[in-house]
């Protein structure tokens, strides 16, 4: 009985024993065993959700606006800190590599035969006109302006009253203050007319377009022999781009990149921004202008549906202060004169070979169509940033309701991007790209926007596919397209009147030369002389 027992223990012994070695060899082949992707069950995102507020509606969907992580970024997300490993290689370090600035430095310091500002024959009222980029270019060449007729400069008026319906005052925006004691040596400025000359009559004038010094010592200085007040009645392109006196030239720049900086409180803002964006890694600032507004008055209707183009059609139609009613969209965007749609810009970026971890600070407003048009975009690259994802709606609510006030962040994160693409050459991507050349030409890629509709048409037919011809052909067309020191270009040849005017480049696009000079080393000593650029 003891043996049959002690025989039937052994055998469950053994049986135990096989057991246990089956469990362990299955244990060790599950952890070798790579399971294809496809049988894997992928869990949802799940993203913070924003705070309401009376100014963002919360959605339940994916949105790119929303944020990715909380707004003080402690610390930046794995796939950041990849790329910044990643951007020591020799072809990301080449794509944010900044073009060569030849030893081109700002050289805007007072001539010397330049003197203190003479005896003021009256005031000079301004009321600026514009988004906050025309009302900055506008301020600056009443400066200008006020110089050349002798005039002690109001504080300028922003513009209230346009499209953009912002109750913001001059110093809300810009720092008063620094404005005032920075052109000390220029232009008399105050904050408001005195007391005694509050009702005088005022000459309201429209300035004539693009005038040079001739018409404001003549026409225009001849108004003090009968009244105390000159009134602008407008601000923008008021003021010649060329064949100005060097010291007005020079005038220009110190205004606009040394005396207007922002209010405190948005340059406080805008570092944070800055700071935050850094966190990720070297960015892009993507100046993506696809509004509504802009829309409908460019009359660029490509990838929208026909009720958006009807839509926007009718708001062109109700917009009596813009003048052309009738714009062939296809023409418009064959000739380069539309923005790049969302999409368009993902293939453009992607082409050049910036990966799909690159941080991307977009620079808009609402994009027309929201989500649904942002979608292309955000799926190659994810890491889309703007204001609404860096900033707490708490920390944003000073300035919302404010478009100047919101204009300027995105103008701050602009100037300071290791990078910078408009998708369309508005008063912003000018404004941006002028401050950036100031600044030491840091990188500006302009997209030729003529040649790549073209280029995206054939790849929309079949007729061209996205891969190393792709990208080697938009490279080499860019290759000069991405800020590097040259001279402001002249009018187009044949072009005559407000035409020819018209068709220069902007004095803000491009300070040079009048405002940047080449450092050129001295065989005598080790100093280095300063050569102006003509």
């Amino acid at each position: 009985m003891q043996k049959k027992r002690w025989r039937t223990v052994v055998i469950v012994r053994k049986v135990l024993t096989f057991a246990i070695a089956a469990i362990a060899i299955v244990a060790l082949l599950y952890v070798h065993v790579v399971f294809p992707a496809s049988e894997v069950t992928k869990l949802p995102d799940k993203l913070p959700t924003q705070h309401e507020s009376s100014y963002q509606k919360l959605s339940r969907e994916r949105s790119w606006t929303q944020e990715h992580a909380p707004p003080h970024l402690a610390k930046a997300p794995l796939t950041a800190r990849k790329s910044d490993a990643a951007s020591r290689n020799g072809s990301l370090d080449k794509l944010w590599k900044p073009p060569p600035n030849r030893d081109y430095v700002p050289c805007v310091a007072l001539s010397p035969i330049y003197t203190s500002p003479p005896e003021s024959r009256g005031y000079l009222l301004v009321h600026t006109n514009g988004g906050l980029n025309q009302m900055r270019a506008g301020i600056c060449d009443m400066v200008a302006v006020a110089r050349i007729i002798n005039a002690t400069l109001v504080i300028p008026e922003l513009d209230k009253r346009s499209l953009w319906q912002d109750s913001s005052n001059f110093s809300d925006v810009f720092d008063e203050d620094h404005f005032i004691s920075s052109l000390e040596n220029d232009v008399k400025v105050v904050k408001k007319l005195p007391k005694e000359l509050a009702s005088a009559t005022k000459a309201v004038k429209h300035f004539r377009s693009w005038s040079g010094v001739d018409y404001y010592e003549e026409e225009i200085a001849r108004l003090w022999d009968e009244y105390q007040i000159i009134r602008a009645a407008k601000s923008d392109s008021r003021l010649a781009n060329n064949n100005l006196p060097p010291d007005i030239q020079k005038l220009r720049c110190r205004a606009c990149y040394q005396a207007l900086r922002f209010a405190p409180k948005i340059e406080a803002m805008g570092k944070m921004l800055v700071d935050r964006m850094r966190s990720y890694g070297p960015y892009i600032a993507l100046h993506l202008r696809f509004e509504k507004d802009m829309l409908a008055f460019s009359g660029c209707t490509h990838d929208l549906s026909a009720e958006e183009a009807e839509e926007l059609k009718t708001i062109r139609e109700n917009t009596t202060w813009w003048k052309v009613k009738e714009i062939d969209p296809v023409e418009q965007r064959t000739k380069g004169y539309c923005p790049l749609t969302p999409r368009e810009v993902g293939v453009f970026l992607s082409a050049l070979g910036f990966p799909s971890n690159t941080p991307i600070y977009i620079a808009a407003g609402e994009i027309y169509g929201g989500d649904s048009r942002m979608s292309d975009l955000l799926s190659r690259y994810p890491l889309l940033m703007n204001k609404e994802k860096l900033a707490s709606v708490e920390e944003l609510e000073p300035f919302i309701n404010h478009s100047s006030q919101l204009a300027a962040l995105d103008y701050i994160v602009s100037v300071e991007s290791d990078i910078f693409i408009p998708s369309y050459s508005g008063n912003m991507a000018r404004a941006v790209e002028g401050h950036r050349r100031f600044l030491g030409h840091r990188k500006t890629i302009s997209p030729d926007r003529r040649t790549l509709v073209r280029i995206f048409d054939k790849i929309d037919q079949g007729r061209m596919k996205e891969g190393k011809n792709l990208s080697n052909r938009i490279i080499e067309i860019h290759r000069r397209r991405q800020g590097s020191p040259r001279k402001r270009k002249g009018p187009i040849a044949g072009t005559k009147g407000t035409d020819r005017f018209r068709s220069e480049e902007a004095f803000y696009v491009n300070p040079l030369p009048d405002c940047l000079c080449q450092k050129v080393s001295s065989y005598t000593n080790n100093s280095y002389s300063i050569r102006q650029f003509r």
